[in-house]
C-alpha cells in the first residue's frame, strides 16, 4: 500500500511539474504577443488655429504631433517615424487636406514611405473649390527594423488644426517571425 502511495506522490509531483512548465510557456508566450503589439493613430497638429504646412522646397518627413494611440511607443512624435519591431504584415492609412484661397496654386500630395522608399502617393491638385484631400489605405509585409513616415512631396501643402483632418495611422495585422 505504500508503494503504491509513494507511485501515487511522485505521479502528481511529475504531473505538476509539467502543468508548470506549460504554464510557464504560455505565459512567456502570451508575454511575447502581448509585448509584439503595435498600434498608432496620429492627428497632424493640437493647434486651434488652423494653419497649413507647405509648400518646401524638398520632400520632408511629416511629424505627426497629436497622439491618438500610440501602443508599443513604436511612433516618434518629434521624427514622424514608424519604427517596425515585429516582423509581420502591417495596414496603414494617411489622409491628407488642405484649404487654399483661391488665387494660391499648390497641389495637396504626400507619399508613404517604407526605408526612404516611396509605397503610396497622394495627390489632389487644387481643382474647382478651395478644399483638397485623399486617403490611402493598405497592408504590406514589413521587417523588424523598418522605418515608416509620410513625406510631404516638394512643393506640396497640407492644412490642419485640431479637427485632424490629417491622420497617420497603422498597425500589426499579424507576426510572421
Amino acid at each position: 500500500m505504500q508503494k503504491q502511495i509513494k507511485r501515487t506522490e511522485n505521479y502528481f509531483h511529475l504531473a505538476l511539474e509539467k502543468m508548470n512548465e506549460e504554464l510557464t510557456t504560455s505565459k512567456m508566450a502570451l508575454n511575447n504577443m502581448r509585448a509584439s503589439r503595435s498600434a498608432f493613430s496620429v492627428g497632424l497638429t493640437d493647434s486651434t488655429i488652423f494653419r497649413c504646412y507647405g509648400p518646401l522646397s524638398e520632400d520632408h518627413a511629416i511629424a505627426y504631433k497629436h497622439v491618438f494611440l500610440n501602443l508599443g511607443d513604436n511612433y516618434n512624435t518629434e521624427t514622424g517615424i514608424f519604427t517596425v519591431t515585429r516582423s509581420g504584415v502591417y495596414s496603414f492609412a494617411f489622409t491628407i487636406f488642405a484649404s487654399l484661397p483661391f488665387g494660391i496654386n499648390a497641389a495637396t500630395c504626400a507619399s508613404l514611405m517604407v526605408n526612404g522608399e516611396p509605397v503610396a502617393k497622394l495627390f489632389e491638385n487644387k481643382g474647382q473649390d478651395s478644399e483638397d484631400s485623399s486617403s490611402v489605405v493598405l497592408a504590406i509585409r514589413l521587417n523588424a527594423g523598418d522605418n515608416v513616415t509620410v513625406n510631404l512631396l516638394k512643393g506640396c501643402v497640407v492644412c490642419d488644426s485640431s479637427s485632424h483632418y490629417n491622420t497617420f495611422t497603422g498597425f500589426l495585422l499579424y507576426a510572421t517571425d
